[in-house]
């Protein structure tokens, strides 16, 4: 029996987890199912007092969606998972499982708007304080505490500015007053930062970026320890009902196959055209991890494996001008997703942050003249030249 925990994560992403049936397939079967049927009484019983292992509803658990829980588990260095219908549904289960009443968050501020949403809009809906800081200053994350506070929520890099907050301090804060702390991990991929070797307790994705890679379908999965998968987040994720679909996890089995391909290929090309990016008269500013003129470059060579595969940067002229650029692109999309095959670009302010006051998106540096671009699989050569006939129009 392979010990697939000791190879290497190119070789997990196309052989772990796969529990074949008896006709001995190549490709991860696909369970699409409700439901499943027991050889007899005592078995249904059985089961569901959890003395005997089996699948009973696909709302709990399925063959196909355990098998992509557990390839993520074995990238991730983790020792459970639950596979959720969206990278929101993922962020949600995680925060509310492990919340009620009277406790109290410390998020950062530099979040993606549907998350700052859940922090500072529904959870207070629940009687859940919420503080909101500037995540990159570690000091902050201490000075937040209270004697109630039960959880630190943050990304990094962040969306979209790829803003870099220190994983192991907040995660040893943390651990020093017995608080969780939750990531979403998003913009790094499991291929280039691992959160729980740094400390972290909880890992979110939105598997619909890079892990699918190819703008297919909707995921999402929140990782952490069996005990606190058992303890927090098992009933939760039963009778809520975020599930994922068994088609939706075998396609993103199928991305997992090339995860480690695409996201190399895409940050050595996010590199290069960030490098370009930065000598461009039009440009006020290119903000990408990898590079030395980033504000937390130091940081990023100790947490993170590679540069990422986004890149922000603000133009001269604001709104119209980054509009302008955006129409006059041919080969980049305009699109608010990444993580994508397809070179995708977008306007925050107008987008995926305009919900946010003007005010808090200054906070995080969001600008009128601000755009996202998530590098695809294209050769950075027609991306750069795709990018200079914008800029010059």
């Amino acid at each position: 029996m392979v010990d697939y925990s000791k190879l290497h994560p190119e070789t997990q992403l196309v052989q772990g987890g796969v529990n074949r049936s008896g006709f001995g397939e190549t490709s991860e079967a696909l369970f699409l199912t409700q439901g499943f049927v027991y050889p007899n009484a005592e078995a249904a019983e059985a089961r569901f007092k959890g003395e005997e292992p089996g699948f009973i509803y696909s709302r709990y658990a399925n063959p196909t969606v355990d098998m992509f829980e557990k390839r993520m588990c074995l990238l991730e260095g983790a020792e459970d998972a639950r596979a959720t219908a969206s990278g929101m549904a993922a962020v949600s289960a995680a925060l509310l499982c492990q919340l009620e009443a009277g406790d109290h968050i410390v998020a950062a501020r530099q979040l993606f708007g549907s998350c700052r949403w859940v922090v500072e809009t529904l959870a207070p809906k629940y009687g859940i304080e919420t503080t909101l800081i500037d995540g990159t200053k570690t000091e902050e994350w201490e000075a937040a505490c209270r004697p109630n506070t039960k959880v630190f929520f943050f990304e990094s890099p962040t969306n979209p500015t790829l803003a870099l907050i220190d994983i192991a301090a907040v995660a040893q804060i943390a651990k020093a007053k017995d608080i969780t702390t939750v990531i979403d991990n998003v913009f790094a991929t499991p291929i280039l930062q691992k959160p729980l070797e740094l400390g972290i307790d909880v890992v979110c994705y939105s598997a619909t970026k890079h892990i699918d890679g190819q703008g297919r379908c909707l995921g999402g999965i929140v990782l952490s320890s069996k005990a606190w998968i058992d303890e927090k987040l098992h009933d939760y994720f039963r009778h809520t009902g975020p599930s994922m679909s068994p088609f939706n996890a075998w396609t993103l089995l199928k991305g997992l196959e090339t995860l480690s391909l695409r996201v190399e290929r895409q940050t050595a090309s996010a590199g290069k055209i960030a490098d370009w990016l930065a000598d461009r008269n039009a440009i006020e500013k290119v903000l990408y991890p990898g590079r030395d003129d980033h504000p937390q470059a130091a940081l990023a060579k100790k947490q993170m494996a590679g540069g990422s595969t986004m890149i922000c940067f603000e133009l001269k002229g604001g709104k119209d001008a980054a509009f302008a650029f955006e129409n006059a692109l041919e080969i980049i999309r305009i699109s608010n997703n990444l993580g994508d095959a397809k070179s995708l670009i977008t306007h925050p302010t107008t987008t995926t942050h305009k919900n946010l006051t003007e005010e808090a998106r200054v906070e995080q540096c969001i600008m009128p003249g601000s755009v996202r671009l998530s590098i695809g699989l294209e050769h950075p050569d027609d991306l750069i030249a795709d990018l200079d006939r914008a800029l010059g129009i």
